[in-house]
């Protein structure tokens, strides 16, 4: 079986069996903050480095945007994304929107340690000054300049 480990995955130090996939962006992060001698055998010996596809990469920027979260996800977390689709490789993450874009994509998803989702979510904007709605994440509200925050809303 092919799998593709976020970055928390590979430092929860669980083995998964299967074939291990990374992209290079989540090797970087693993390795940036230095690593235990379990953990660097693991990446030598076990794991192969690809890069996602351009058009992978599209679908998952086009998914994060349909369920809002595309501010939440950091580049390597789409990398991940990219890179399970393409394998058609289940994905091993503990990130909830990591897994809430998953599931919008069809990619099949397991937590490292905690428990994953239960369904896909949505996230809805509020300001927090006049408590107008936005349909995409903005930082600041356009109207009054106060903050605007995320929530949970319905997918």
């Amino acid at each position: 079986m092919k799998l593709v480990l976020d970055t928390s995955a590979i430092l929860s130090g669980m083995d998964f069996g299967g074939e291990v996939y990374l992209p290079s962006s989540v090797l970087r992060e693993v390795r940036k903050g230095g690593t235990d001698v379990r953990t660097e055998s693991l990446l030598e010996a076990k794991v192969r480095v690809l890069e996602p596809g351009d058009e992978e990469m599209e679908r998952v920027r086009g998914a994060s945007r349909k369920t809002g979260d595309e501010k939440r996800l950091s580049q390597t977390d789409k990398d991940v994304l990219a890179l399970a689709l393409q394998l058609d490789a289940v994905l091993i993450t503990d990130d909830y929107s990591i897994q809430n874009v998953a599931s919008r994509l069809s990619i099949e998803y397991r937590p490292a340690v905690l428990p994953g989702i239960r369904r896909e979510v949505g996230w809805s904007y509020r300001c927090s000054g006049c408590g107008r709605y936005w349909a995409q994440p903005v930082d600041q509200c356009p109207v009054c300049g106060s903050t605007v925050k995320s929530y949970r809303g319905s997918s």
